[in-house]
């Protein structure tokens, strides 16, 4: 599921830079490894558990940001019958990491990889999720081998997953993906990405399920001073998206059926959430009428709009109440969807960054084969959900103290000018203090006044950016 995505540029020492590294002093994160875990990571990967399944013959590729090098996913599209055949080949962690070993541990302790603007703190040591278990172009990698058989509409109607060693043959990046589709240069199975995308999406919205084609922010300094840009999400990121979605989907009906799992679910939004997501669209002059549903209004933005890339970047709170739900012995729980996707859904398809992940693949695994799960893994079931709930929060605080580290930074200098914003929420509790969105640059801050205009536009006076403190403040003109 989305992010938001940041990226800074700039010398280290720049201000934005500087705030940055330290934040991540301030939150005490886990930037280096215990030496076991570093020297377990190291001996894994020289010496990998590897499966007896050779399925290097199939010509596996990757797409991911041009920069990338922890690759969780690979993929295989070809014509199966009337309908389509899926390979997705997912990392497989666990051919290194020793269930209750020092990486293990560390693992547990980290969570998820953190995402700066700068820079990333990983989940595990490079020498893994970089080298020796990424899927990597011309190098063999055990993984977990999905098989997806599609029907024509693309409806799934087969499923498996064992353990194999692949060989990815190409790494891809989205633009040169889509401009050999757009062109018709690309060979079959790339080709095929944009006809199951597309029947894939089609799916979707019948199901009412919503992508968000959330926008990477660029942050760029010039002149001593930042510029707010978006990059708009090209047609084969969705389409790369849903294959993920897919292949999620696929798990939590294993899962389901075998009675065992761990669910990324999600409940309905709530009202004031939704009403909130107005007052957003209203301040940025974005229509949304009220017999307009948010999925039909999501559909219909243009994320290339630097007005709908930033309404799509606040879409993004809509999914903080997703959690895990763990169930086991066929006592299914009460929620066992993600609102979001509109169907059951775990996270199964990046181990790298995700520690939830590798449980997942497991639980599949073994869910085809017809053994029960690991020992191992039916262990750290029950505290996994509270694992995953403190790393995802800390997550969601990096998120926001860098949202607001660059926010400073893109408003420094100009305390003191006015602004044309709206006031998108109050305090219940503290009346005089509310948010304010403006309308450009595409910023929300906090805003201190008597008798705050809910829902209304209002002209705001810049009282406070300084990206050392991490927040900027405004007051009504």
């Amino acid at each position: 599921m989305p992010r938001r995505h940041i990226r800074v540029t700039g010398a280290p020492e720049a201000p934005l830079r500087a705030a940055l590294t330290a934040l991540r002093a301030e939150l005490a994160l886990p930037e280096r490894y215990p030496p076991e875990a570093l020297a377990e990571a190291e001996h894994a990967a020289n010496a990998p558990t590897l499966p007896a399944l050779d399925a290097t013959d199939i010509p596996l590729f990757t797409i991911d940001p041009p920069a990338s090098t922890d690759l969780d996913q690979a993929m295989h599209l070809s014509r199966h019958g009337t309908g389509y055949r899926v390979r997705y080949a997912i990392a497989d962690v666990a051919a290194f990491v020793v269930p209750g070993g020092a990486l293990d541990a560390e693992t547990h302790r980290r969570v998820t990889t953190l995402y700066f603007p700068d820079e990333k703190i990983p989940l595990h040591p490079e020498v893994l999720s970089e080298a020796a278990a990424s899927l990597l172009p011309n190098v063999t990698r055990p993984a977990a081998l999905w098989t997806i058989d599609l029907d024509a509409d693309g409806r799934t109607h087969a499923v498996d997953v064992r353990r194999a060693v692949v060989r990815s043959r190409a790494k891809l990046d989205y633009a040169a993906a889509q401009k050999q589709i757009d062109e018709k240069t690309a060979e079959e199975p790339l080709a095929l990405l944009k006809e199951i995308g597309e029947l894939r999406e089609r799916l979707e919205v019948e199901r009412g399920g919503i992508s968000l084609n959330v926008p990477e922010q660029e942050i760029v300094e010039r002149d001593h001073t930042y510029e707010l840009s978006y990059r708009a999400p090209l047609p084969a990121d969705g389409w790369n998206a849903q294959l993920s979605l897919l292949t999620g989907m696929a798990a939590a009906d294993l899962m389901l059926t075998a009675g065992t799992g761990i669910l990324r679910t999600l409940p309905a939004a709530p009202d004031g959430a939704v009403g909130r997501l107005r007052r957003t669209a209203h301040a940025l002059h974005i229509d949304w009428p009220h017999h307009v549903s948010y999925a039909q209004l999501i559909r219909s933005l243009d994320p290339h709009d630097p007005r709908h890339a930033a309404f799509l970047q606040e879409c993004t709170t809509l999914l903080r109440g997703a959690g895990y739900t763990v169930f086991r012995d066929g006592v299914l729980p009460a929620i066992t969807t993600h609102a979001a996707v509109a169907a059951p859904y775990t996270h199964c398809t990046a181990p790298l960054r995700r520690l939830a992940d590798r449980y997942a693949s497991e639980i599949c695994l073994a869910a085809v084969s017809g053994d029960p799960p690991p020992a191992w893994v039916l262990a750290a079931l029950d505290t996994l959900p509270h694992e995953m709930a403190d790393g995802t929060r800390r997550a969601g605080t990096v998120e926001r103290e860098c949202v607001d580290i660059v926010e400073a930074a893109l408003l420094a200098g100009r305390v003191g000018e006015v602004f044309e914003g709206c006031v998108v929420d109050v305090d219940d509790r503290q009346p005089t203090v509310g948010t304010v969105q403006l309308e450009s640059p595409a910023v929300i801050g906090r805003i201190d006044g008597e008798h705050l205009p809910l829902g209304e536009r209002l002209r705001v006076r810049l009282t406070q950016a300084d990206p050392g403190d991490a927040k900027v403040r405004f007051a009504p003109a």
